[in-house]
């Protein structure tokens, strides 16, 4: 993400292809089956009138901070206030180069918040001392490219519902209360077992995918019938990268 979305081209210099013929809603229509990032973020730079479409609200909600006193539709200053806006299924993409405050912040639709950087590094949420968590989910929901911190306390407070975490920054601040410190938590509890066929589409579960873990008492915190599945690390100069799943206790062969 070189460019910025400020650097697109005028209007009218959209390359001459036949998708230009298409009317706005079409268009918008379009964009929406490409994923939030890297793909509608760079259609944003074709010109003025696909950053207009890519970056519409019925799209993507922003969060970011206002340069000047001025209201746009679908920016939010702050996260809590773009969920609470959100509609079910909504994307949320928060801007780099701040650190914005998380603390205790419920989440009971599904949406998709992704930091707008090209590292997690470039978009920080922080949980300050006192609050239980940054972010609680009560349904399936999924974060991407963020980083997370929590002085005291968890990261995410996973509930109920399917979470996916994708390259991702976990940490939690040194303390010397690390052993009530955890990245993850969860909490969720399968009441009934469900059809092998519907457990994917309906039960609780998390899924880590590419996400640094750092400080804490242990990566993962499981309270409620869930467990952790399927770990695997690599290893790089400066970092570990993890990939795990919590679900559904597996019953022995």
């Amino acid at each position: 993400m070189a460019k910025r979305l400020g650097e697109a081209a005028p209007w009218g210099e959209a390359p001459g292809s036949p998708v230009n013929s298409l009317d706005d809603g079409c268009l918008m229509h379009i964009f929406s089956f490409l994923s939030p990032i890297p793909d509608r973020y760079n259609t944003a730079l074709v010109c003025h009138r696909w950053r207009f479409l890519a970056c519409h609200p019925r799209l993507w909600l922003r969060v970011e901070r206002p340069l000047r006193d001025v209201k746009e539709p679908g920016v939010y200053p702050d996260l809590e206030a773009a969920i609470s806006a959100a509609r079910p299924g909504d994307t949320i993409l928060i801007a780099a180069g701040g650190t914005y405050l998380a603390c205790n912040i419920q989440i009971k639709k599904p949406l998709c918040i992704i930091g707008g950087g090209e590292l997690p590094d470039d978009t920080v949420l922080t949980c300050s001392r006192g609050s239980d968590n940054a972010l609680e989910f009560l349904s399936t929901c999924k974060i991407a490219n963020l980083t997370i911190k929590a002085e005291l306390g968890c990261c995410l407070l996973h509930r109920s519902g399917k979470l996916t975490i994708q390259e991702c920054l976990l940490q939690c601040e040194p303390n010397p209360l690390d052993y009530l410190s955890f990245p993850i938590v969860s909490t969720a509890i399968e009441y009934n077992p469900l059809p092998s066929s519907l457990k994917e589409q309906q039960g609780h579960g998390v899924t880590v995918v590419r996400t640094r873990i750092e400080g804490g008492a242990k990566a993962v915190r499981t309270n409620g019938t869930l467990a952790l599945q399927r770990v695997r690390a690599i290893y790089a100069r400066r970092s570990v990268f993890f990939w795990f799943e919590v679900g559904e206790k597996l019953e022995p062969l």
